[in-house]
């Protein structure tokens, strides 16, 4: 055989798929869904009665979870649709830099600088207020297909 080494950059998801697979009549309300390639959260679903020609057919109304623009998708009930891995992880917030990056604690120690502070007004303003206030700070960040964004906050108490 070969002497030669071979090295291979390593993944951190290892070449997991960013969704799987699941029949559309089993999804439900506050469940997730992708519709046009964005991950959801399932609001309204509604099934319509077999037609004429057999398929029932699922009509779901679902807000995107990172800009949480309303999006409507009608898929045959018996067919597969997407559904995203999400993920929801806490981490402890270090600083707040000019550029509007924040940089958080991770549960082994490490730093993540490399997210955002969140669009959503309200949630940005508290973020802001109470890193002032010199309060620790909680923040819950939302991962699904290879997109986060800080999305609670939770106020653990002052330094």
């Amino acid at each position: 055989m070969s002497d030669e080494e071979h090295h291979f950059e390593s993944k951190a998801d290892a070449g997991a798929s960013k969704t799987y697979p699941q029949q559309a009549g089993t999804i439900r309300k506050n469940g997730y869904i992708v519709i046009k390639g964005r991950p959801c959260k399932v609001v309204e679903v509604s099934t319509s009665k077999t037609g004429k020609h057999g398929h029932a057919k699922c009509h779901f109304v679902a807000i995107d979870i990172f800009t949480a623009k309303k999006l409507e998708d009608i898929v045959p009930s018996s067919h597969n649709c997407d559904v995203p891995h999400v993920n929801r992880t806490d981490y402890q917030l270090i600083d707040i830099s000019e550029d509007g990056f924040v940089s958080l604690l991770t549960d082994n120690g490490d730093t993540k600088d490399d997210l955002r502070l969140p669009t959503d007004e309200s949630l940005l303003k508290q973020i802001k207020e109470g890193f002032a206030d010199g309060k620790d700070l909680v923040v819950s960040v939302m991962s699904a297909m290879g997109e986060e964004q800080i999305c609670a906050l939770k106020d653990i108490g002052p330094k």
